[in-house]
């Protein structure tokens, strides 16, 4: 019952020692440090490895993300059987709840166009308006959706959500299926993407949408680099038809030299920080897997890989 660690060679120290000491009879070998009979090896914790590297453990029955998503593993390259397992880890929840508050403040309160204004050496005025006057729209309703929304209701932004299925959450006008998207467009002055990358949600902030959002809106991308159409956005701030994006992901990561998105003044970026795996907590997320895995109990973060999360 080998457990297989590829990624960061400190965060696979941390977890060896938590794994030792919690699941003692599941040994965590790190790739490249450690031998390995691939034969053995029935459990894999990886954030980022090419297809070919899946294939040489005929025996693979459990993929673990490091992360909360999935979509940079190559797991249509994985045989049916083998199971896949998300991060779901408080640190990542978290991290991304404050980055969502942090984002919304920010647009809601103009500072892409002051920070501008201050570069170019201007004192300029510019009307601002309470919470209560911007409307927040949430694509995405898990644990990370659900937790943004958490933070930003006690400072009064009306708030709105969009899921694949329905839900429902006290102070959050929610909207599901793609039958309901445009009107929730329609009302969302600051749009959160905070959607899982799947076929249907790739190159969902394009052209089309931000037509159907109110004009001088935002966006924020939080979820995917692959959710955004990079051209389309810039055509929108460039139109005014949006005003400002801030973007936590890109794709690709990181952008090369020289892309406009480095120098536009609408535009806020991060580089892939919103939400981190912390060692210590998600070692013991993992630890908590294992131990349910050995008790025959259900794990959290198991992914419907039909659905793609």
């Amino acid at each position: 019952m080998t457990l297989l660690y590829h990624g960061l060679e400190e965060r696979g120290l941390v977890w060896r020692d938590i794994v030792a000491a919690r699941v003692p009879q599941m040994p965590l070998l790190r790739w490249g440090h450690d031998e390995v009979d691939p034969q053995e090896v029935r459990y894999i914790a990886a954030w980022n490895a090419p297809a070919e590297f899946f294939g040489q453990f005929p025996n693979l029955e459990i993929l673990f993300s490091v992360g909360a998503g999935i979509d940079q593993l190559p797991i249509n390259a994985l045989p049916p059987h083998v199971r896949v397992v998300r991060m779901v880890e408080q640190g990542i929840i978290t991290g991304m709840a404050e980055y969502v508050a942090l984002a919304c403040l920010a647009l809601h309160r103009d500072l892409p166009f002051f920070i501008s204004e201050q570069r170019a050496g201007r004192w300029s005025y510019r009307h601002t308006r309470l919470a209560s006057q911007s409307r927040i729209g949430v694509m995405g309703l898990g644990e990370l959706g659900r937790a943004a929304l958490d933070v930003l209701r006690p400072l009064g932004f009306p708030l709105s959500g969009w899921s694949r299925s329905g839900r429902e959450i006290e102070g959050v006008t929610c909207f599901a299926g793609t039958s309901t998207l445009d009107a929730f467009l329609a009302q969302s002055d600051i749009l959160v993407c905070l959607l899982p990358l799947t076929d249907e949600t790739r190159g969902i902030l394009c052209r089309a949408n931000f037509a159907k959002m109110p004009a001088g809106s935002a966006v924020i991308n939080a979820g995917r680099g692959g959710h955004l159409v990079a051209d389309d956005l810039i055509e929108a701030l460039d139109a005014g038809r949006l005003r400002a994006a801030m973007l936590d992901v890109t794709n690709p990561e990181p952008l090369p030299e020289g892309h406009p998105f480095y120098r536009h003044p609408a535009i806020f970026l991060t580089p892939h920080v919103a939400a981190e795996t912390r060692h210590d907590t998600a070692g013991n997320v993992l630890a908590d897997n294992l131990e349910r895995l050995l008790a025959g109990e259900a794990l959290l973060g198991e992914v419907d890989r039909k659905r793609g999360y």
